[in-house]
């Protein structure tokens, strides 16, 4: 399998930029899910590395090889659509088979790669039915051995699962999570759903208006998003975002939010407008809180539930406990956990750098 790189990658159709300035790697081996809103260009970044479409400037690399003005064909990618993209009247067999047909690849080969590819999907009982019968997620599984079987440089999978109902989407990504790791295969996987990243990806890139906003770990993308956008996008419920009092100056280690004052950690730049940045599970319900609020909504969800809180500051969420028993109009007090509060510049959206923030669950250092 291949590394993957792109470089100012631009792309533009008329007068809309569909993707603007990309630089992006996606590491040999690596599963790497574009995120993002529809119409973010993730779709048209996806299609340009497989050469379905021709960037407007920029280079595509794949294994150190400059791929930009080659066709799809003379790239040695395998490329899954949402709809599958079968021949309803063949059989799975001869679906599966077909690109190995147009290769030229010898019959006894055919046949081998066929039959492993179907016992890694566990499709053999259907190799002899044919695919305009079949139900969505069987459909997938030999959409996905369409590829495989081509062994290919990488796979390109654009909203593969976007068809499936939710239940059999969640145990989809469970089992192409899997096949990625049976092939040690790069992947480069489109959708709009933050939970199949979450499921899925080594890295998360997040896209929007046709740019890359940032590229991670799912971890480091979760706790530590890089603006506001991103915040919003990840995390159900979202990032709560509070305006905070006048300008804060570098070196800060307190912020007020309308006149309660809330501990954050060392600033490094100062800002005249921010936002503090908060997830939902690092609010505490707090009698000696700074801040008040009285709850206004409480959203039961079985093993913890979410409580909509209306401050002077804004609606803030928190994650409780579901034996945490408060009423519709129940005064409370809030805190936030001082290690997990993170500011943002309030005009260009971008998270302020503070002197050293630590990733609880893997001790990583953030700036």
């Amino acid at each position: 399998m291949s590394a993957i790189t792109l470089v100012n990658l631009h792309k533009r159709f008329g007068d809309f930029t569909a993707v603007r300035n990309t630089d992006l790697v996606v590491g040999d081996g690596r599963f790497v899910v574009l995120l993002g809103p529809s119409g973010c260009g993730k779709t048209t970044t996806l299609r340009m590395i497989a050469g379905l479409e021709l960037p407007t400037s920029g280079q595509i690399l794949i294994d150190g090889e400059d791929v930009t003005a080659l066709r799809a064909r003379q790239r040695d990618i395998a490329f899954v659509f949402q709809m599958f993209a079968l021949y309803p009247h063949m059989t799975v067999r001869n679906n599966i088979a077909f690109p190995l047909k147009n290769e030229h690849v010898p019959r006894r080969e055919i046949t081998a790669r066929v039959d492993a590819a179907a016992r890694m999907l566990r499709i053999e009982d259907i190799l002899d039915r044919k695919t305009g019968g079949l139900s969505g997620g069987d459909r997938q599984r030999v959409a996905l051995g369409r590829a495989i079987v081509r062994q290919p440089k990488a796979f390109l999978m654009d909203e593969p699962l976007g068809t499936l109902d939710a239940d059999f989407r969640e145990l989809m990504c469970l089992e192409l999570r899997k096949l990625h790791d049976q092939l040690n295969a790069t992947t480069v996987y489109v959708t709009h759903d933050q939970s199949e990243a979450m499921a899925m990806a080594d890295d998360i890139v997040v896209m929007n208006q046709g740019e890359v906003l940032q590229a991670g770990a799912p971890h480091e993308i979760y706790h530590f998003p890089a603006t506001v956008f991103v915040g919003n996008f990840i995390g159900s419920p979202p990032m709560n975002f509070l305006p905070v009092d006048g300008p804060v100056a570098a070196g800060a280690t307190q912020v007020q939010v309308h006149g309660a004052g809330i501990a954050v950690p060392h600033c490094n730049a100062a800002a005249e407008r921010l936002l503090l940045g908060i997830r939902p599970e690092h609010v505490v319900i707090d009698a000696q809180g700074a801040l008040r609020g009285k709850v206004i909504a409480d959203e039961f969800l079985g093993s913890h539930q979410v409580l909509m809180i209306e401050t002077a500051g804004g609606v803030v969420r928190a994650r409780v406990g579901k034996e945490v028993r408060l009423a519709a109009g129940a005064p409370v007090g809030l805190s936030f956990r001082k290690e997990r509060a993170l500011l943002y510049d309030a005009v260009s959206g971008r998270r302020l750098p503070a002197a050293v923030l630590v990733d609880a669950e893997t001790g990583d250092v953030h700036g």
